[in-house]
């Protein structure tokens, strides 16, 4: 018998990398605001790892782009950078032979960004309130905002070090400081560790296809 090995092509891999993390990403969050209240919180590694509910109604780790027009710019920008993610993803596939690791690192970032864009897009119409309550799915009442004005949700908090700067350091005399202060989600990982990972470990292709570039122009 002829032994036959699997393998996937590029393309497939990035769509099983993009699957696999909105599914992971979404699958969380719908968790959340199933069964949490906004602030509510519970430990996993002792004190220093918490799943803390809270919304971010702008950017990754809690940034925000005011008001109602600014959400709506922000989920343009946000669906525009999708469209020149995926469309430079497959042109790198089909035209310049992307490695595996360089169509992974892409698609992290890829998916990260659309699992946000889901949030901003969807949660507001399919969900209620988070506020002293449970959110419940597909309320009679309808959901807390309008399409394109959902808040993106998160929960990874990783409070490392708290106390109070010394009262000789300068401008924060005495003040508290916590590290690491941001909240924030799988999508917003995933598009950290692309990027981490793209810089880190796939810089060699991005100049080899540069100095192809300039060979051919």
């Amino acid at each position: 018998m002829n032994n036959y090995k699997f393998k996937l092509s590029p393309i497939n891999i990035a769509f099983l990398v993009v699957f696999l993390i909105l599914l992971i990403d979404q699958l969380i969050k719908f968790w959340i605001k199933t069964n949490m209240i906004i602030g509510e919180s519970f430990p996993v590694f002792g004190n220093w790892f918490l799943i803390h509910f809270t919304e971010n109604e702008g950017m990754a780790f809690g940034m925000t782009l005011g008001g109602v027009v600014g959400k709506y710019l922000l989920t343009i920008i946000r669906i525009a950078a999708v469209v020149g993610i995926g469309w430079y993803l497959n042109s790198l596939i089909k035209a310049h032979n992307a490695t595996r690791g360089v169509v992974i690192g892409i698609s992290f970032v890829l998916a990260g960004a659309l699992g946000n864009i889901f949030d901003s897009v969807f949660y507001g119409v399919l969900f209620s309130e988070s506020y002293g309550q449970v959110a419940q799915l597909f309320p009679e009442a309808g959901g807390y905002a309008p399409w394109f004005q959902g808040h993106v949700v998160d929960m990874l908090y990783f409070p490392l070090i708290e106390g109070h700067f010394p009262s000789w350091f300068p401008f924060w005399s005495n003040d508290h400081f916590l590290f690491f202060r941001p909240v924030f989600n799988i999508a917003d990982s995933a598009i950290t560790c692309g990027v981490v990972y793209l810089v880190l470990f796939q810089g060699k292709y991005f100049k080899a296809l540069e100095k192809k570039k300039e060979n051919n122009s």
